[in-house]
């Protein structure tokens, strides 16, 4: 399959349909994201967790009302919202449970974890699930989640947040051992930022046999 990474945590998934045609499934196209290009053709939308960055209710909720093919995932209170938002869809938005199985436009689809990583105590901590897609890409959301029980082939790193620290991070790619690693959740990052981090994720993360490599906005790799 193709994936094709968007700003900051948003990513697109292609590959054949069983019927000719193309599958297409997407997650977290929030409001730092270019979620009408992202979401253009797609049949599946997953959802991490609530927090704008990660899903623009408004723009996702058009996508839903305009695609008559178009299903979302996503914890309780994202699905509530987006099913409040797109009436029309309600059918078709689904409640994403911790430690669960589904189909979604032909991907198969693995959850794990249950909650949002702590950014401080006085902020509250929301649900968050991270999805394993097709057995070989793990997209955490906004958690150190690590997937039991299973090898992770491909790993969507989250690069830098408020809730993390680089040694968190580099911690996070030892304890999955992928086989390869991309960063996500970099958009508050400049250029001189972004060198520095993933120099230290391309080198540590290379003593442990994960090939880590930078993806631009837009740009694709094929798994």
């Amino acid at each position: 399959m193709r994936m094709t990474k968007y700003t900051h945590s948003c990513v697109r998934f292609d590959k054949p349909g069983t019927d000719g045609g193309r599958s297409t499934l997407v997650v977290d196209p929030g409001s730092f994201s270019e979620v009408e290009e992202a979401l253009d053709g797609a049949q599946a939308l997953l959802v991490t967790h609530e927090h704008p960055d990660h899903i623009d209710v408004v723009r996702a909720a058009a996508a839903l009302e305009s695609s008559a093919s178009l299903e979302a995932w996503a914890p309780a209170k994202t699905a509530g919202q987006l099913t409040e938002a797109a009436p029309s869809a309600a059918s078709r938005i689904h409640v994403a449970e911790p430690d669960a199985e589904f189909e979604a436009a032909g991907f198969h689809i693995r959850t794990f974890g249950s909650q949002h990583a702590l950014i401080h105590a006085s902020v509250p901590v929301v649900a968050n699930i991270g999805y394993l897609i097709d057995g070989e890409v793990f997209h955490p959301g906004d958690s150190f989640t690590v997937p039991y029980g299973v090898a992770v082939p491909t790993l969507l790193v989250p690069i830098h947040a408020p809730w993390s620290k680089v040694g968190e991070v580099l911690d996070y790619v030892i304890a999955v051992r992928p086989q390869r690693a991309y960063p996500i959740h970099n958009a508050l990052m400049n250029d001189l930022g972004t060198g520095l981090v993933e120099g230290h994720a391309q080198r540590i993360s290379g003593l442990y046999g994960t090939q880590f490599a930078h993806l631009a906005p837009r740009e694709s790799v094929e798994l």
